[in-house]
């Protein structure tokens, strides 16, 4: 991420596509043009589902000279039919006050008695607009996890994308094996050492670039493991990946791929190295410069502790990964013991103060706190995959250190660091009265943090902050409520937790002030105002062949979260005056907007640093795929 590259401009929001709706599905009875003023999730409800559209009167922000004053009475048409299937009145938040959150006068609409299978919309008669279509049905977010699952394989670094996994359109030779790079990759501090020279491709690119960081990867590792432990059901072998049919649920063979990488990164004590920083190219097989590698720290180490345990446990059940299991669980105990006899190796890259400016590119290195809890968390899950009391006994020591217990609060931007300890207290041989103290705490946190604040944002996602990469925010703080409802932590039945889950994922989808899928490419599947362009460097703004859905030959692929609104965006220092590439003005939106307006479709590079805004991670795509698959039937 945050690469410097000069690539001209476009500034512009997705637009509502026609009454068609999506490709592979005939819209024919609906007769009036869709509007952004009644939001819906596009993909659509599970049957049982509450269901809530959301009607907008923009009253600030770029859009607020298209002012919408709601008819009383409004009805869910069946698409195919034309049938009237519900009507209702829609009901105002607020007794009418504009929400500051978003700039927007808001009106919620219930349709939950719908649970009949079929392709609606949402219609205002009086005010003569209609809804996008959507569906109910069972099945519906299969097909997108697919999509979102089949990002990562977009991701791999050092494998060769054939046309018939990735489609004639995304097809590409494996990245970053040339000379002197990932096979070759050498220390950056000993760059004409060849002594230093160390295999190490492989794994997923962490963001819009190629870079790799052990400390994220640990995380991705373990919040990919939940989302299968969570919902095993819902991670087939059918992904159309490589490994697609080896009886291996797809989701594990791509968390393998990234564990594979992390072993290459282990040292001989135990040790992780922290980082890879790879050069940049579109396609990504383009990228001819070298790569070079940061050296092993405690930060990195923990975090691969914590990864290889977890993955022991969780490939140990199939009989044909019992030798990978094993080696694994080795590994984690190594690193572990490293870490807990260096408990203080930093090393800070692209700074000025490890000499490492250029060395990949977002700081991987955390503060003592940020140690301490992946120290929690690594303990967390060798007690579970071994049941040594030294792993329990570090555990019980040290607990009282997360923020649930200091801030007593449950933070959605932090809850990677929050979600071990809830794991742990839901473990048999945990600590009897540290598991109680964990789920009383969570639960009283969060009921401040979760419950109480929800009904402050219209849109039914309240997050406490928007922030650089706050749809991770929203998808975190759905899944915070997913393992209310999977553990039973709370005073709030395991229905309620879901529906509430469930909103975080329709804001995602579509009920957002902007009527935007904020997943790339996904008319094919049923959404008609997805992501068109994001910051990437293969599919990099202006190219010809993936510069952006609607302007090149095939657009960036499927399935790619961005990052969201950010209202602390701004423009390059230095701008307008350092570059042409400028403009006279910073982009509005999303500059000048109420936070959940501060987004738009962009890619360009520096100066105008769209990274800011819509660059995917893998981090986003961790937290989404946990939290869409829990709605997958």
């Amino acid at each position: 991420m945050f690469k410097r590259v000069l690539i001209a401009g476009l500034a512009a929001l997705g637009s509502f596509a026609g009454s068609s709706g999506c490709t592979h599905v005939s819209d024919a009875k609906q007769s009036q043009s869709p509007t952004p003023f009644i939001v819906v999730d596009q993909f659509g409800y599970l049957p049982d589902a509450k269901k809530v559209a959301v009607v907008r009167d923009p009253a600030s922000g770029f859009d607020s000279q298209r002012h919408f004053a709601p008819g009383k009475v409004y009805q869910v048409v069946d698409v195919k039919t034309g049938t009237v299937v519900f009507k209702g009145a829609p009901v105002a938040w607020h007794d009418g006050a504009v929400d500051p959150s978003s700039g927007d006068r808001v009106w919620q609409f219930d349709f939950s008695r719908v649970v009949k299978p079929g392709r609606y919309l949402i219609r205002d008669q009086q005010a003569g607009y209609d809804s996008v279509p959507f569906s109910v049905a069972p099945n519906l977010y299969k097909p997108i996890l697919v999509q979102a699952v089949r990002m990562l394989y977009y991701q791999r670094a050092g494998f060769t994308k054939e046309a018939r996994y990735a489609g004639a359109g995304w097809a590409d030779k494996a990245s970053h094996m040339g000379p002197g790079q990932d096979s070759e990759a050498r220390l950056y501090s000993a760059k004409s050492d060849k002594a230093t020279a160390r295999d190490l491709h492989g794994g997923w690119y962490d963001a819009g670039d190629f870079n790799r960081y052990t400390r994220w990867s640990g995380d991705y590792v373990v919040g990919l493991l939940h989302a299968y432990h969570e919902s095993p059901s819902a991670f087939t072998d059918d992904f159309n990946i490589p490994e697609s049919g080896n009886g291996i649920p797809d989701l594990l063979d791509e968390v393998q791929w990234e564990i594979e990488w992390l072993k290459r990164m282990q040292n001989e004590d135990g040790s992780l190295l922290s980082v890879i920083g790879s050069a940049s190219g579109s396609p990504a097989s383009a990228a001819t410069g070298r790569s070079f590698y940061g050296p092993a720290t405690t930060s990195a180490t923990y975090a691969g502790a914590e990864a290889f345990a977890y993955a022991a446990k969780t490939y140990g059940q199939f009989p044909a990964l019992t030798a990978f299991a094993d080696d694994l669980r080795v590994r984690a105990i190594k690193a572990w013991g490293w870490a807990q006899a260096h408990p203080h190796v930093l090393f800070y890259n692209n700074d000025p103060r490890d000499h490492s400016v250029g060395l990949a590119a977002g700081q991987q290195e955390v503060d003592d706190y940020g140690r301490e809890m992946g120290a929690i968390a690594a303990a967390v899950y060798l007690f579970d995959l071994t049941g040594e009391t030294i792993y329990r006994d570090y555990v019980d020591a040290h607990y009282r250190d997360n923020q649930i217990f200091t801030e007593h609060r449950t933070l959605d931007f932090d809850y990677v660091q929050t979600a071990p300890l809830v794991y742990y207290a839901s473990l048999t041989g945990a600590t009897p009265s540290v598991s109680s103290a964990i789920k009383t705490e969570f639960a009283r946190g969060f009921e401040n943090d979760g419950w109480k604040a929800a009904e402050s944002d219209p849109y039914r996602a309240h997050i406490s902050a928007y922030v650089w990469g706050s749809n991770a925010t929203k998808s975190n703080h759905g899944d915070i409520f997913g393992d209310e409802a999977l553990y039973g932590l709370g005073s709030h039945s395991a229905a309620e937790a879901t529906n509430a889950a469930a909103d975080y994922l329709h804001y995602i989808d579509g009920v957002n002030p902007l009527g935007k899928v904020y997943l790339s490419n996904m008319k094919a599947f049923g959404a008609s105002n997805s992501v068109d362009g994001f910051y990437h460097t293969w599919f990099t703004h202006g190219s010809a062949l993936w510069g952006s859905v609607s302007g090149s030959k095939f657009g960036p692929p499927p399935g790619y979260l961005v990052g969201g609104p950010n209202p602390g965006y701004t423009w390059a220092k230095g701008c307008p005056g350092i570059d042409r590439h400028c403009g006279q003005t910073p982009p509005s939106p999303p500059v000048g907007q109420a936070p959940q307006k501060a987004y738009a479709d962009f890619s360009d590079g520096w100066p105008l640093d769209s990274w800011e805004v819509t660059e995917p991670s893998i981090s986003y795509q961790t937290a989404y795929i946990r939290l869409l698959a829990r709605f997958v039937r």
